[in-house]
């Protein structure tokens, strides 16, 4: 044998479930370094002469978890590479379990041609699934504490979550473990599993978590597995599941006989009660409408999944591959202090996928990328907008103004004339420039023409809110009393 390093586990505190073989090489080794003296073994070995070094004082001089690793895997390896015995490495637990010294260690000893082995001990999953009477082929995963985020969490799976060192800890877990279940819903919380004496075994409220005493480095939590339909319902795997059944043979009738186009009128109606829901300012209409606009995009999606083309899975990579590749001020190396530099990145960045695409941006028209079927107001106000980057502007609201007036007196005309193709294309040209004088102000004419037409509902229902309290019908007014009452809805 002719390791330079070798790693044992020291199990989780028991000396009765200590391997024999980690132990025979514990009592035969002249250098012993162990991560931490704060395990219950440390008695054992004290009480057996066995000596040995601790790096707890590393922890006392690096900042971070991060930092503390490398320099014992630094030290670890120089005092492999001199001149004396060979190095025995001890860690809590299982070598394999949690332990990023000895990933670190078998990284840097393959790149630097240290030999090294590593030797089994109990993990403190071993413990955990025997005293907590957990079966782990029920489905579990096991997170560590200081990465711990929402987005990590399955609730129909059993879900240890080792390394909650103290309370700060254990309050970032709760708060994280709160995205996803409910205040009340109970927790474990084990201490010392194992270990004569030392054991703890607490059953509370996931809003006390970290109110419970006696965190220590031999914490871990267990977030019990759920088939909470509540629970499931939070998922987005769950989502997709759903649309699948309603479209397979033992699904709804109906959503299998859609198709894109049956439904594309769907999608229009539900951006337009979710923009509705915004304009209201409606947080639970905006959660409603978002989940509708939600589903159709499952639908549209379940229906390319089924013949082959791509899944919902496919939609969310490419939009977070977008993402990634548009904002280089954010995940990259480009810099952007203000809004005007970070789009100036995104439409770099926008030229570039189409190079990579096979097209030529040079080649393009400037007007091109504009979807066809857009609203016509929005769409000549995006029109408008790339041909002024290029300069195709007036440089000041004045001449647009007047545009507005000639094109008012140009409809005039046609009205006049009474020819009805031209008086459409002359209203035609009115509204592009007012579309234009909105854009000068710094208006968006969807929105502000959503604004009127809001003003516009709120004060013709005065106009029958009063028609109601008169007792009368609209065919027992005129447009006077009408003009009368709208002036008094201008005043509410």
């Amino acid at each position: 044998m002719n390791e330079r390093i070798t790693v044992v586990g020291l199990g989780s505190g028991d000396p009765d479930q200590l391997t024999l073989g980690v132990w025979r090489r514990l009592q035969s080794a002249s250098r012993v370094y162990v991560r931490t003296e704060k395990h219950p073994m440390m008695a054992m070995l004290r009480e057996h002469g066995i000596a040995y070094a601790s790096f707890d004082y590393i922890y006392e001089q690096k900042d971070s978890f991060p930092d503390v690793y490398e320099a014992i895997a630094d030290q670890l390896i120089a005092e492999a590479k001199g001149a004396g015995d060979p190095v025995l490495y001890a860690v809590p637990g299982h070598p394999m379990v949690a332990e990023r010294t000895v990933q670190l260690l078998l990284q840097r000893c393959r790149e630097e041609g240290v030999p090294l082995a590593v030797l089994g001990g109990e993990s403190f999953l071993d413990q955990a699934f025997l005293r907590l009477g957990l079966d782990p082929i029920e489905g579990f995963v096991l997170l560590d504490a200081a990465e711990l985020s929402p987005s990590l969490l399955r609730p129909q799976l059993h879900t240890i979550i080792g390394q909650v060192y103290d309370g700060f800890t254990a309050s970032d877990v709760k708060l994280a473990l709160m995205e996803i279940y409910p205040d009340d819903y109970e927790v474990v919380v084990g201490h010392a599993l194992g270990v004569a004496g030392e054991e703890s075994i607490l059953r509370v409220p996931l809003y006390e978590l970290d109110r419970t005493p006696g965190f220590g480095n031999l914490s871990l939590v267990w977030v019990p597995r759920s088939e909470d339909p509540s629970l499931l319902n939070r998922s987005f795997d769950r989502l997709h599941e759903i649309v699948a059944i309603l479209r397979s043979p033992e699904g709804c009738p109906w959503d299998r006989e859609q198709t894109h186009q049956s439904i594309r009128v769907n999608f229009i109606e539900e951006l337009y009660e979710a923009l509705e829901a915004l304009d209201n300012d409606d947080p639970d209409g905006m959660r409603e409408e978002f989940g509708d606009v939600l589903l159709q995009i499952m639908l549209h999606s379940q229906m390319e999944e089924e013949v082959g083309a791509f899944s919902v899975y496919d939609v969310v990579q490419t939009l977070n591959e977008k993402l990634l590749f548009r904002h280089p001020h954010v995940f990259g190396d480009l810099g952007a202090e203000n809004a005007n530099e970070a789009l100036a990145n995104w439409e770099q960045m926008k030229a570039e996928e189409k190079r990579r695409k096979g097209i030529d941006p040079s080649k393009q028209s400037v007007l091109d990328g504009i979807p066809p079927a857009l609203p016509a107001l929005l769409k000549a106000y995006k029109l408008q907008k790339k041909a002024s980057k290029v300069g195709f502007d007036w440089g000041e609201l004045e001449p647009v103004l007047d545009k507005i007036a000639e094109e008012l007196a140009e409809l005039r005309e046609a009205v006049a004339s009474k020819d009805a193709e031209e008086q459409a294309g002359e209203l035609g040209d009115l509204l592009f420039a007012v579309v234009n004088a909105a854009r000068f102000i710094g208006a968006d004419p969807e929105e502000a023409l959503s604004r009127t037409n809001a003003k516009f509902k709120r004060r013709f229902s005065y106009i029958e809110e009063q028609l109601r309290i008169s007792g009368k019908q609209f065919d027992q007014t005129d447009l006077t009393e009408m003009d009368r009452w709208w002036e008094e809805a201008k005043r509410l």
